[in-house]
C-alpha cells in the first residue's frame, strides 16, 4: 500500500493537473454520498467539526476522507485541519493508498476556485486579494495564477502580521505580493477576491465589489458562518460548488435565503453544470459573480486518484 505524506501528495498534485482531474470528475458518473459532520466538543474552546466524506466511481476506486478542522489551533501554532484519505480498488476493495489529508483537502479546495474562476472570472482579472492567511491562502495564489493572468497579490488577515509572513513567502514564490490593513479599498481595487477564513460574520460587503468582480468564498462552511454579506448575494450572479452542499451547509447562501435576500433560484449552476456545458458561466464583464464553495467528496477522489496515478507511474518509469 502507498502512504504519501504531505510533501509528496503536493508533488503529485500539480495545478493544472489537478484543476482538469476535478472537472473530468465533475463530468464522470462519481457516485457521492451525503457527508457525515459532526461537532466535536473541545472544553474550553471552540468546538470542532469531524468531516467524513465517501464518493466511488463504480469499478474504478472508492475514497473515503476522515478530516477534523479545530478552529483554535492557530493558538498553538498548528494547522486547523488535520486528516487522512483512504483510496481502495473500486474492483476489489483492496487498500491502495493513504494520502495526506490536510494537503489533499487545501490543494483540491483550491484547484477547485481555480476551476471556478476559469468559467466565473474576466479573463483579463490581473489583481488577486486573498482574505484569510491560513493553509490555504499561497495555495490559492498559485492555483488562481495558473487560470488567470495575476499580476499582483494583496493579502488581508485579521493579524496584520501573518499577513505580512503570508506575502513574504509569496515573494519567494515569485508573485507581486504585499499585506493590507484596509479590507475594503484592497476589494474595491480587486479583480478576484478569495476567501479563506473561518469567520462567523461578514468580512467583505457587496457595496465594496467593482463591476466585473468575482467573488471566492471557500472557507466558511457551515450555515452559521459566513463571509460576505447581503448586499454581496443581492449584487452578484451566484454560483456553487454542488447545490446540496449550498442548501445544507453554506451561510452564505442559507442565511440571505433565510431572510427573503435571494431565492433558491438566484443560484444560477453548480460546477456539475459548468463543466457539462449547461451554463456558460460568466456572461459580461461588468457582471459580478460569486462562487460559494463548501467542498464535495469528488473532489478530494479526483486529487487522490491523480496523485496515486502519478506516483505509481513514476516507479514504474524508475523500475
Amino acid at each position: 500500500m502507498l502512504v504519501l505524506h504531505e510533501t509528496e501528495t503536493a508533488e503529485a498534485l500539480k495545478w493544472d493537473e489537478l484543476t482538469n482531474a476535478i472537472e473530468r470528475m465533475f463530468r464522470s458518473h462519481c457516485v457521492t454520498p451525503v457527508r457525515h459532520h459532526h461537532e466535536v466538543e473541545v472544553p474550553g474552546e471552540a468546538a470542532a467539526t469531524l468531516l467524513l466524506m465517501p464518493a466511488w466511481v463504480p469499478g474504478d476506486y472508492i475514497g473515503i476522507k476522515l478530516l477534523s478542522v479545530f478552529p483554535d489551533n492557530h493558538l498553538r501554532g498548528l494547522p486547523a485541519i488535520y486528516g487522512s484519505y483512504l483510496l481502495s480498488s473500486g474492483k476489489t476493495g483492496k487498500m491502495l493508498a493513504v494520502v495526506d489529508g490536510g494537503e489533499l483537502t487545501a490543494r483540491r479546495t483550491a484547484a477547485t476556485s481555480a476551476l471556478a474562476a476559469g468559467y466565473l472570472a474576466r479573463e483579463d482579472a490581473s489583481q488577486l486579494l486573498v482574505v484569510g492567511t491560513g493553509r490555504l491562502s499561497l495555495n490559492l495564489i498559485q492555483a488562481h495564477s495558473t487560470i488567470r493572468p495575476i499580476k499582483s497579490v494583496r493579502i488581508w488577515g485579521r493579524n496584520p502580521a501573518n499577513a505580512e509572513k503570508t506575502a513574504a513567502d509569496a515573494r519567494e514564490m515569485g508573485f507581486d505580493a504585499t499585506a493590507c490593513t484596509d479590507l475594503e479599498a484592497a476589494t474595491r481595487e480587486a479583480d478576484i477576491i478569495s476567501c479563506a477564513t473561518l469567520s462567523n460574520e461578514p468580512l467583505v460587503h457587496g457595496a465594496w465589489l467593482k463591476p466585473g468582480a468575482h467573488l471566492d468564498l471557500i472557507g466558511a462552511f457551515k450555515p452559521t458562518m459566513r463571509e460576505s454579506d447581503d448586499e454581496a448575494v443581492r449584487r452578484a450572479t451566484i454560483f456553487v460548488d454542488t447545490r446540496e452542499g449550498a442548501m445544507s451547509e453554506a451561510g452564505d447562501i442559507l442565511q440571505p435565503l433565510k431572510a427573503g435576500i435571494i431565492r433558491e433560484t438566484d443560484i444560477k449552476a453548480d460546477l456539475f453544470d459548468l463543466a457539462a456545458g449547461r451554463h456558460r458561466g460568466r456572461t459580461a464583464n461588468h457582471e459580478i459573480t460569486l462562487f460559494k464553495s463548501v467542498g464535495a467528496a469528488l473532489e478530494d477522489l479526483a486529487g487522490a486518484i491523480l496523485a496515486y496515478e502519478a506516483v505509481t507511474a513514476r516507479f514504474k518509469s524508475e523500475t
